[in-house]
């Protein structure tokens, strides 16, 4: 017998809920082959078997959320499928350990009647919760009621991880847990308001109204793209760059790339590649926020933003990337770019970006106004190059000829990137591609 184990998806991942078995009990399985598709708060993924047999047995339900290690299923490695009548052998599964590290029962904490209820996905509130969140509120004992009561400081007052842990424990020590009711008592009248979920307008329903619910990433990326616009004030700036030097180049090399090394080189790299030198002049780019302080990343982590077949967006990270040439960012970026579009995505492989990139040209735009990645800083969206007529200076004066131009656009969080150190890094990543060495080799 082979234990199917979860495996870990990531430094920050600890839990998954399996969205679909790909495989029933008594079905053949073949090493590495996927047995079921889970999902994080990340990215989904599938798990493959470890070796070739049967599936034995599943010990999970779609819809159930597993801990890394827990095991899923048992497979025969035998090799023979159970018979109709025999009676499988109930296998043992090691309770989770409780969250010691971050919650500690209290000693003479009373048992809660409402340690039973099943909390939903999202409560008669329209409230969504995380499957972590809900994990956590069945272990310590709360009612819906409860959990719909708490103050949540996240997008459209969603309640985060932090929030529950922070009400548990005042709730512990015998203080007043924050909650919404507390702190609406407790805000002067001039003072902001607290984040409150988005009003839901009624749509009148008839027979020209299609209804179609967002899926899960979709609504991660809702509330991501929210939850941005409300922590930073957003600025952007745009520069024209005529890239005719990087567009021969690569119109030259692109035949001989492919044929040598089975596979095409994209604009993408060759973006990438101008970006990092471009964060080396300016460090202050590749940062973040914590509170009032500066956190500057000495890791240049290239996010590249990719659009699935479903319609959603993915945003894979090139760690390291100014470690990189120019040939492996290029089979980089197809690597990551092709298990996005197949769903094969590691969670450690969308984490951990300092940057985002962003290519509108692909759809035909010729800008765009990004939404930072948070907790990001800035994010560049690159246009579609285009022939246009420009001015172009020459030994015998000016003259007018047919270039290959486009915009770049910064959008940047006006709380840390002013607009000196926004438009001076945007111009210079315009310098670089501008400048492209039509004679390097790769």
């Amino acid at each position: 017998m082979v234990q199917l184990i979860m495996p870990k998806m990531g430094e920050s991942v600890a839990e998954a809920t399996i969205l679909k078995w790909l495989k029933k009990e008594g079905d053949r399985i073949e090493a590495d082959e996927p047995v079921l598709e889970i999902a994080t708060d990340k990215v989904d993924s599938e798990v493959p078997s470890p070796a070739a047999g049967v599936l034995s047995k599943r010990l999970f339900e779609e819809g159930q959320v597993i801990k890394v290690g827990e095991v899923i299923a048992i497979i025969d490695a035998a090799g023979s499928a159970p018979s109709a009548g025999a009676t499988s052998t109930p296998v043992a599964v090691a309770e989770p350990a409780p969250k010691t590290a971050t919650l500690t029962p209290a000693p003479s904490a009373p048992a809660n009647p409402v340690a039973q209820e099943e909390i939903a996905r999202t409560s008669a509130s329209r409230r969504f919760y995380s499957p972590l969140v809900r994990n956590i509120a069945k272990e310590e004992g709360l009612s819906m009621a409860e959990l719909d009561a708490i103050a949540g400081s996240g997008n459209n007052n969603r309640l985060t991880k932090q929030d529950l842990m922070d009400f548990i424990a005042a709730r512990k020590s015998g203080a007043t847990p924050v909650s919404k009711t507390t702190v609406a008592a407790s805000t002067p009248a001039a003072a902001a308001p607290v984040s409150s979920p988005a009003p839901t307008i009624a749509v009148p329903s008839n027979g020209n109204v299609e209804i179609i619910e967002m899926d899960r990433m979709r609504k991660l990326i809702a509330d991501h793209m929210v939850m941005s616009k409300h922590t930073s004030p957003h600025v952007t700036s745009f520069v024209e760059a005529d890239v005719t030097n990087l567009v021969k180049w690569r119109d030259k090399v692109k035949g001989e790339f492919e044929k040598r090394e089975k596979e095409k080189i994209t604009f993408t790299p060759i973006f990438i590649e101008a970006i990092c030198k471009a964060i080396k002049d300016y460090p202050m780019i590749n940062i973040s926020i914590d509170g009032n302080r500066i956190l500057v990343k000495r890791n240049i982590n290239i996010g590249m933003a990719a659009a699935l077949p479903s319609g959603n967006l993915i945003v894979p990270v090139i760690k390291n990337a100014d470690m990189l040439n120019l040939n492996g960012l290029t089979k980089t970026v197809n690597d990551l770019a092709g298990r996005a579009r197949n769903n094969k995505l590691k969670p450690d492989e969308i984490q951990d970006g300092t940057f985002t990139l962003t290519n509108v040209g692909t759809f035909g735009n010729v800008m765009g106004t990004p939404i930072i990645n948070q907790p990001q800083v800035a994010i560049l969206a690159t246009g579609a190059i285009r022939k246009k007529p420009a001015v172009i200076e020459t030994p015998d004066g000016d003259a007018i000829a047919i270039r290959h131009m486009m915009f770049l656009s910064l959008s940047y969080d006006h709380r840390v990137v002013d607009g000196s150190l926004g438009g001076s890094f945007l111009r210079r990543i315009a310098d670089y591609l501008e400048q492209f060495d039509s004679s390097r080799t790769i």
